[in-house]
């Protein structure tokens, strides 16, 4: 279904169309349109709406979840320096489950068509428009889909008391993403910390996107050695 030397027309929904470039998918997904409106993914209105999300709704959503699974701890018997330090737990573990699938899942490379297609809804999508505001974020039913295997996980390794409080330090650890990842884009920070952190983030963006996989922070991006030099900015489409 590739088809060789295929161009795309950003005039027409893009999702069935990005699968066509195969092995120039690649290179094409990483040379940015940076415009605050993105483009139209589906003719469906259905399914489009599907692929917009304001950032409020994910504090809004999801912090009521965070809350419900903390209370469930306590009501079975943890105390405060047990509910704190799980959630702290949940939190840091978090922040390894975003640079894991940044890096090995949303930069993974593709070149057949339904690779491409699906890497395009994933993530591709953020970095052709990196500023679009309502594909930023991730949609709340991509987020319930992905609470399943991490509430097995949280069993897993932790108690039946404190399962409940680390699923939810690592909701907390998941919005606290979403929302530093939507403020990087759009805010204009005025503190070294955060003027730091958006100018790593679009550095990622912007010029070495197979570097700098951590969005809250890059601690491991220093573990892991991913820790972006310097090098000649890519040219934008």
């Amino acid at each position: 279904m590739v088809a060789q030397g295929f161009t795309v027309d950003l005039t027409k929904p893009l999702v069935f169309q990005v699968g066509h470039l195969g092995e120039e998918y690649e290179e094409w997904v990483h040379q940015p349109i940076a415009t605050k409106e993105g483009p139209r993914f589906f003719q469906s209105d259905f399914w489009e709406f599907l692929t917009l999300t304001v950032w409020w709704a994910v504090p809004v959503i999801w912090l009521p979840v965070v809350v419900w699974c903390i209370s469930m701890s306590v009501s079975m018997g943890c105390s405060l320096p047990q509910i704190v330090s799980v959630v702290v737990m949940g939190i840091f573990i978090w922040t390894f489950i975003e640079y894991f699938l940044h890096r090995f899942v949303f930069h993974i490379k593709t070149k057949s068509y339904w690779g491409n297609t699906l890497h395009y809804l994933i993530h591709g999508c953020h970095h052709k428009h990196p500023m679009d505001h309502l594909r930023l974020v991730f949609p709340p039913t991509a987020t319930a889909i992905l609470c399943i295997p991490f509430w097995n996980i949280a069993k897993a390794i932790s108690t039946p008391s404190t399962a409940p409080a680390l699923f939810g330090g690592g909701m907390l650890g998941y919005v606290l993403y979403d929302v530093t990842h939507y403020y990087l884009h759009h805010a204009q920070p005025t503190r070294p910390v955060t003027k730091n952190l958006k100018k790593y983030h679009l550095n990622h963006h912007f010029r070495i996107q197979d570097k700098g996989f951590g969005i809250t922070s890059s601690l491991w991006d220093i573990v892991f050695g991913t820790l972006p030099t310097t090098k000649a900015p890519r040219k934008q489409q």
